[in-house]
Formats: C-alpha cells, structure tokens, sequence
C-alpha cells in the first residue's frame, strides 16, 4: 500500500475584534472609528453576517499607525492616507522607545492591560467623549476594584510621572482624566438596600485636595452595600471630628496623599472620640489610607491601621462593619472580636 500523504495543518484564522474591544483598545470611542471608515476609509477588510464589523490585526496595525501620527500632531486625512499605505503583512514596528503609540507624548505604562493603553492614549490626546467612554466600559466589565486598580490608577500614576519631568506640560492632561474620572465613579449607584449597619466614614485630611482615591473606595463599599459618608477633599479638622460624633461610625477613613497632610495630632483626636449615649458609649476603629501616612510621618495613635491598596483595604473595611451587621452570616462571636484586633 502507498503511503497516506501528510496531513497539512491548517493554521487557525487571526483573531478579529469587534469595534467596542478596539476602541478600548486604541483609546477612542466606537463612534469616532465609524467615522473614520466614513471618512477616510480606513475601516475593516472583512464584515460579518449581519454587517458587524470585525477588524483583524492588520486592520488594528493601520488603526494604531493612525493614532500615532493624529497624537503626533498630522491632521487625520493624513494620517489616514499614509495608514492606507501600510501594507498588511508588515505592520509598522513598534518604537521601542515609546511602549504605546503616541510617539514623544506617550505615557510610560509598563506591562498593564490594554484598555489603560486605550485610556492613556485618549488622555493625552485630550479626547473627552473617548476617556468617558472607556471609563464607562472598563467599570461597568470589570467593577470599581478592578478597574481602579488595573486601569484608572496606573493611567493617573503615570500621567502624574509625565507632569512631573516635563515641568508644566501634561498637567492639563491629568486635569481633564482627573475630572473623567471622579465622574464616572459618581455615577455608580450603590445598592439599593445598604446593610443596617452604621456608616463608614471617608475622609481626606485637612489641606488634602486630592479626593480621588477616596472616591474608588466609596463607589466600592456602596457595591458592596455598605453604608458610606463620603466628605471628600480638605475637610476641616473641627468639621471632621463634629461629623464622628453625629454619625457613630463603624469606621473613619483618613487620606493623605503627602506627608504635609498626614496629621498625626488629629488622627490621635479622632481615635479619641466617643459617641452615643451615657452608659454606651463607642468608638470608631481609626483606619489611615494613603501614602502620606508613610514611615517618616509622625507617629499616628496606637488605635489605627494602615490601609494599603483598595482591594485589602475593602477586606478590612468588611472585617470591622459586617460581622456587627445582625443575621449576617459573619456575625459570629469570633467575627465580632474583629474589630477590637484592627484597633489595636
């Protein structure tokens, strides 16, 4: 018998994409690709049935050309002309100088996740409906954690490190994501039927302007459906500590994001107030989050702890109010032990 001729193996087909993953990808909104391909027919090879676009590598190496030269200052008939040009197999190389395209304007990011790519680019472009359309994206498919952490935080680190080597330039970057930002965690709407439990309270030091990280922590306890007072940027010291006794909250959260707002001398008054009636009274377990509260700080008072990172902040957080919370399923007496270790 003659031998079976080898099997060839077929290659499997480049993934495609759908136009809402490249826009988070490349920074810019679905809308502003669908103009582009109007405009300067540079939209996919391919289309499925029912007409949804898929866009192949190749048609993401012209796109990524093209957000590098528009970002480069090249008006977008330009930039789209000599995308066109590119020939598919050989999609422009990468500059090895400069992680993300963008040229000399680019953010350094690292190795994150390509939608904080997506949400750099559009940044430094100034682009407001693209940086509001991510940040709706990346919440609502991965969460308030997630999303801060791995896409929001690493995208305000690094437009900060930018501002910061370039004197003034890129601060009207960090303004415009700064403000995307905050918006788009005020839209997250807690849980429609917080725990019963008593609030916590967030708070940023006297002098503090910088509110943002406090606003990922209150949209992610109200997920969680904890009940929060947020009280947000610098507020008064006389005004924080009126707050704690008319609220008797589980939890006071005290942000400073530098040293010269880290206030040792209140956070030692706020560990001392109690509330509540004569007979019952209680305090509130101090937590300091930030890095303002850092080794070279002034010592805080011995009832607090030190919050680092939103996700092991949120498990502490939960390890103070819910086992309190009755019929919960923590509400057990080793559980209501818990609060009495964070103070300590």
């Amino acid at each position: 018998m003659e031998p079976e001729p080898p099997q060839t193996r077929l290659q499997p087909p480049p993934v495609a994409l759908g136009t809402g993953a490249v826009a988070r990808r490349l920074g810019v909104s679905p809308t502003t690709l669908r103009s582009w391909e109007r405009r300067y027919a540079i939209g996919p090879d391919r289309r499925e049935a029912g007409r949804h676009r898929r866009w192949t590598p190749e048609d993401i190496a012209r796109l990524e050309l093209m957000c590098r030269l528009t970002a480069q200052g090249a008006p977008p008939s330009e930039a789209a002309r000599v995308a066109r040009g590119v020939a598919p197999e050989d999609p422009p190389a990468a500059d090895p100088a400069a992680p993300t395209p963008g040229g000399p304007r680019a953010l350094r990011l690292g190795d994150v996740r390509p939608e904080c790519r997506g949400l750099a680019r559009a940044a430094v472009r100034l682009d407001a409906p693209a940086v509001e359309d991510l940040l709706e994206a990346v919440l609502a498919e991965l969460g308030p954690v997630t999303a801060w952490e791995e896409v929001i935080a690493p995208t305000l680190h690094a437009v900060g490190r930018k501002w910061a080597t370039a004197g003034e330039r890129y601060v009207e970057v960090e303004h415009l994501l700064s403000w995307y930002v905050s918006a788009a965690l005020h839209r997250i709407r807690p849980a429609p039927e917080p725990l019963p439990a008593p609030p916590v309270l967030l708070a940023c030091t006297p002098g503090e302007q910088h509110s943002l990280p406090m606003e990922a922590l209150a949209a992610a306890l109200g997920e969680r459906a904890l009940p929060v007072r947020m009280f947000g940027a610098a507020l008064p010291a006389d005004a924080l500590c009126e707050a704690v006794r008319r609220t008797g909250p589980r939890a006071v959260v005290l942000w400073a994001q530098s040293r010269t707002t880290a206030d040792a001398s209140l956070a030692r008054s706020v560990a001392g107030i109690e509330w509540g009636p004569r007979g019952a009274r209680g305090h509130s377990a101090l937590l300091l989050a930030g890095p303002g509260w850092g080794a070279a700080a002034a010592a805080p008072p011995a009832r607090a702890e030190r919050l680092f990172g939103l996700r092991s902040g949120l498990a502490v957080i939960e390890s103070v109010v819910a086992p309190r919370v009755p019929g919960t399923a923590r509400g057990t007496a080793a559980g209501r032990a818990a609060p009495a270790a964070c103070g300590s």
